[in-house]
């Protein structure tokens, strides 16, 4: 299993501002041009969501659908595949302000994955490493402009 955590800072938005944008997956393929397309699938209770998605990854497209749950005051995102590509892909968003003195909010995105491939493992899971870790860089930047900006 493959980890990946980032952090980014943004002076320019305040904590729940931030994380009524980080939500809203669906403006996601809006953002960067290598998330092809996230479906949402709303229910009565904003607490849990399914979500479809479809990102480029290398010379093909990774597709898989997840559970989201969403603690509001907490300002926290929980997801997990629940089928797809991967064999394991499970993560967080949490959201919280910058710091008694500081302006704006810290995002920290963590995702464990598996493709469930232990042969290829050593050349797949560093590429997916890197291309999520930039892929997430680019949507909060999209969203929450250049990190300490």
């Amino acid at each position: 299993m493959r980890s990946v955590e980032l952090d980014h800072r943004s002076a320019a938005v305040d904590a729940r501002a931030a994380y009524e944008l980080v939500r809203d997956f669906g403006r996601y393929s809006e953002l960067v041009a290598i998330v092809r397309k996230v479906e949402v699938h709303p229910a009565a209770d904003r607490a849990v969501i399914g979500s479809d998605w479809e990102v480029d990854f290398r010379n093909g497209v990774l597709s898989w659908s997840e559970e989201d749950t969403f603690d509001d005051s907490a300002m926290v995102i929980s997801f997990r595949q629940t089928s797809g590509d991967f064999e394991v892909f499970e993560g967080r968003w949490e959201v919280a302000p910058a710091g008694p003195d500081a302006p704006g909010c810290v995002v920290r995105f963590q995702a464990t994955f598996d493709f469930g491939l232990p042969s290829l493992s050593g050349i797949i899971d560093p590429v997916a490493e890197r291309v999520l870790r930039e892929t997430i860089a680019a949507i909060l930047e999209a969203l929450l402009g250049r990190e300490g900006a």
